[in-house]
């Protein structure tokens, strides 16, 4: 397995979530398409999250010690408990790219790694580091997919233009 490839992806996406975030204003960082669909905000506070309590911290778990059992995470209900939508946007920004540095850091000082070891996680099965590093980056890819859609929701909204010229989407 070779860890530069997701190094290098999840370098990348970085500046593409910051390039992302960074030229919204503050009405598109919380505008909603509908009031059960999250806003920017709260997917940067998702991403931010998960970075820190699901992804790095689960790989880390199975690889140091496959049989210990992962913390619990709640994505859906951190919106809420976590009071997501109130947040500072920048610094939320801020501190999602600071924690995607300490992974990738974290990911390029690994050595002599067994990509197989694999937690049995009842709802799924078999979690090996393997299958976990390949769903931090799918992860990624929904989400940018997300926000892609959000921004093109958004103009469609704000320009009350059809846009259909531009192409389907």
């Amino acid at each position: 397995m070779k860890i530069e490839y997701y190094t290098n992806e999840f370098q990348t996406n970085s500046k593409l979530f910051e390039s992302l975030f960074s030229s919204v204003d503050e009405i598109q960082q919380t505008w909603k398409q509908t009031p059960v669909k999250w806003n920017l905000l709260e997917i940067l506070c998702h991403l931010y999250d998960e970075e820190r309590e699901d992804f790095r911290t689960r790989l880390k778990s199975v690889l140091d010690n496959p049989e210990n059992t992962f913390p619990s995470i709640d994505p859906p209900g951190w919106v809420i408990t976590r009071n997501y939508a109130q947040q500072s946007f920048k610094k939320m920004l801020q501190q999602f790219s600071q924690e995607r540095k300490n992974s990738i850091e974290w990911l390029q000082s690994l050595q002599n790694v067994n990509w197989d070891n694999a937690h049995q996680y009842p709802k799924i099965g078999p979690m090996s580091a393997r299958y976990i590093l390949a769903n931090w980056l799918a992860h990624d890819y929904l989400h940018i997919k997300q926000i892609f859609k959000l921004k093109y929701d958004y103009l469609k909204h704000t320009s009350n233009q059809n846009l259909s010229y531009a192409g389907d989407w």
